[in-house]
């Protein structure tokens, strides 16, 4: 019988009281918030008090996948950490791909609910209903392929996969990520230093079989169709082939590659050196994949007596913010600060964007040699990027200052730095130029963990022609215009933003990959989603339930930060963006600011949110069922 929707098995685990315990989240209620990022928020808002210290015993951790996770198809194994962010102050949310997803969900749990803090060291273990807490001063301090090979070694168990923090984590580092299969990371927001400041090293899951589908026969068909629509699609062939890197030169040769910490979107003396292309034809090993998915868009590098395989290889956010953010014009640099990041569990996009403005403080004389160690932080000067990623990892010297991410150290070094970190909310932005993307920078404005390039489709697929498969498909969310060119931002590309982000939304709801599953992205699209959830799991849902989902995502989000005291003034780009472009294709061309905030006041009556505050209403809230989030 379709329409049918699962309980929720909730897993909670109190450090400081070292209890164990199990709840079951009844489906109504789970159908509200049917896993990932939206099932992560509501159990972390039962419990986090919004004003306290995101490093506290208060905070509160949420690993979730959903209701989705483990069905053998492309696309759908993924993770979502949720907690206050250490990096922003707001509402923390990370997914990662990778293998762990399926087999916490095979182990029978939805959530993993982290509370209190350990007195000493210890990890999680979960074989189904066997769960301890084990442990772990062999593994504090070491970096995650050692824990790895330890953890596997005292369990005597290698069929299991692992979420840990490296010493990146246990050191605080504000912007230090969750790393599983030592390279898969959920990085951005702190997830990782929050992991940290609760004395757990990692969670420990038993190897399992994977979810049966509802209807195995209509669900085998859909599987068979999206290997078949891989097949056929060049640009997602090109995804496998290149990664996400393919693009970087492209982007350099447009004018839109954020190098030198943004004060240019041109790079040409390295971009073809640090793209996707040439790391095919260099230092790439083999191509990985996660569980189940015909893409197969990883990268794993291997520089003999440099770069170990085993820790993966870089990605486009990588390439640049290593590479362009820092003059670095080397692959083989870029791709061992990769590997140092997730051998210390550090958020690469972060840790990047922070070396850069550091550089660009250098350069202006705001650091001096006696800052930095005796380091030259001068763009280009590429032997210096790895021995500052371990110096933050470990918090040594100047390290010690970018361990806070770019925001908090120009707070503390002031002359004018503030305009040097290139970041919202606290979050450094990621590598895709508002001023190009202009519906992006929207975006990054007003997200509620700060500057996302995942969070919403990209101006740049309205630019391709009304009758393309992306187009149509949009359709099924919303009839928007085409353009010309990608510059332009108006009350329709306002709507396209909101409804783009909804949609993403329960992308990161439903644990699903944007590159398979995304709008746009020419795959699979909102009506294959509708059938994987009614011939997976049973679910017979809409294009309205699941919009809907998304937008109440967004808003609890949102409310956690009004009551953390965050409003529409905290939804600022940073100026370099609004400042015209100095050189190259992209000369002359700058974010509008004053169409940027006509957008954002649109954007805050499309969302139901305050005038004056930017905050939800309380009739949005009661709206999406939220009239809990109220008292």
């Amino acid at each position: 019988m379709y329409n049918q929707f699962p309980d929720a098995k909730i897993l909670k685990i109190d450090l400081t009281k070292n209890e164990i315990s199990i709840e079951t989240l009844p489906g109504e209620v789970y159908r509200l918030y049917p896993g990932g990022s939206a099932l992560g928020v509501y159990l972390a808002l039962q419990d986090i008090e919004p004003g306290i210290d995101p490093l506290s015993s208060e905070n509160v951790l949420v690993f979730s996948v959903s209701a989705l996770t483990g069905l053998p198809i492309s696309g759908i194994s993924r993770m979502n950490v949720t907690a206050k962010s250490p990096l922003t102050g707001t509402i923390g949310d990370s997914q990662a791909g990778g293998f762990f997803p399926v087999y916490l969900k095979g182990n029978g749990y939805d959530a993993v609910v982290v509370k209190g803090k350990s007195e000493k060291p210890v990890y999680l273990y979960i074989d189904g209903d066997k769960v301890e807490l084990k442990e772990a001063k062999n593994i504090w301090g070491k970096v995650t392929g050692e824990a790895e090979e330890i953890i596997r070694r005292e369990l005597g168990e290698k069929n299991v996969e692992i979420a840990q923090i490296g010493p990146g984590g246990e050191n605080l580092v504000k912007y230090a990520c969750i790393i599983n299969m030592c390279n898969r990371a959920n990085g951005r927001n702190g997830m990782g230093a929050v992991m940290g400041s609760k004395n757990l090293k990692a969670v420990v899951v038993k190897k399992t079989k994977a979810q049966k589908a509802f209807n195995p026969e209509e669900f085998s068909k859909l599987s068979k169709s999206v290997v078949r629509l891989l097949k056929e699609n060049p640009a997602i062939q090109g995804l496998g082939q290149h990664g996400t890197d393919g693009d970087l030169e492209g982007f350099s040769d447009e004018g839109f590659l954020p190098t030198k910490n943004w004060t240019t979107g041109y790079f040409p003396e390295g971009a073809a050196k640090i793209t996707g292309e040439t790391m095919s034809n260099t230092i790439l090993k083999e191509r990985d994949t996660c569980f189940g998915c015909a893409v197969r868009c990883k990268r794993v590098v291997e520089v003999p007596g440099m770069v170990d395989p085993l820790y993966g290889g870089p990605e486009y956010e990588t390439c640049a913010t290593f590479g362009s953010y820092c003059g670095v014009d080397s692959l083989e640099i870029v791709s061992l600060a990769n590997q140092l990041c997730n051998m210390y569990g550090i958020d690469t996009i972060s840790c990047g964007a922070t070396i850069s403005f550091a550089m660009e403080c250098y350069e202006k004389g705001l650091l001096t040699k006696e800052d930095t160690d005796g380091l030259e932080l001068k763009f280009g000067n590429n032997s210096i990027v790895p021995i500052l990623v371990e110096k933050i990892a470990k918090r040594e010297g100047i390290g010690n200052l970018l361990a806070e991410g770019s925001k908090k150290a120009a707070e503390r070094l002031g002359q004018g730095s503030e305009e040097f970190s290139i970041s919202v909310k606290g979050q450094e932005l990621p590598a895709h130029m508002p001023q190009y993307k202009p519906t992006l920078g929207l975006i990054y404005s007003v997200n509620p963990f700060g500057a996302d390039h995942q969070s919403s489709e990209h101006d740049t697929f309205l630019t391709l022609p009304k009758d393309s498969l992306p187009i149509q498909r949009l359709g099924k969310i919303g009839m928007y215009k085409t353009y010309d060119n990608p510059f332009e931002i108006d009350d329709d590309k306002v709507r396209y933003a909101f409804d783009t982000q909804c949609f993403y939304s329960i992308l990161d709801t439903l644990c699903l990959c944007q590159f398979v599953w995304g709008p746009s992205w020419e795959l699979c699209g909102p009506d294959e989603i509708l059938d994987l959830c009614k011939y997976g799991i049973g679910w017979n849902t809409s294009i309205f339930e699941l919009m809907r989902i998304g937008e109440r995502r967004i808003n609890m989000m949102r409310q956690f930060n009004a009551k953390a005291g965050f409003t529409k003034e905290d939804d600022k780009l940073p100026k370099r963006l609004h400042e015209p472009m100095p050189d190259g294709a992209s000369k002359g061309i700058q974010l509008d600011e004053e169409k940027l905030e006509k957008a954002k006041e649109l954007y805050y009556q499309f969302a139901g949110w305050d005038k004056e505050t930017g905050n939800p209403t309380e009739a949005t809230l009661r709206k999406l069922s939220l009239e809990w989030i109220l008292s």
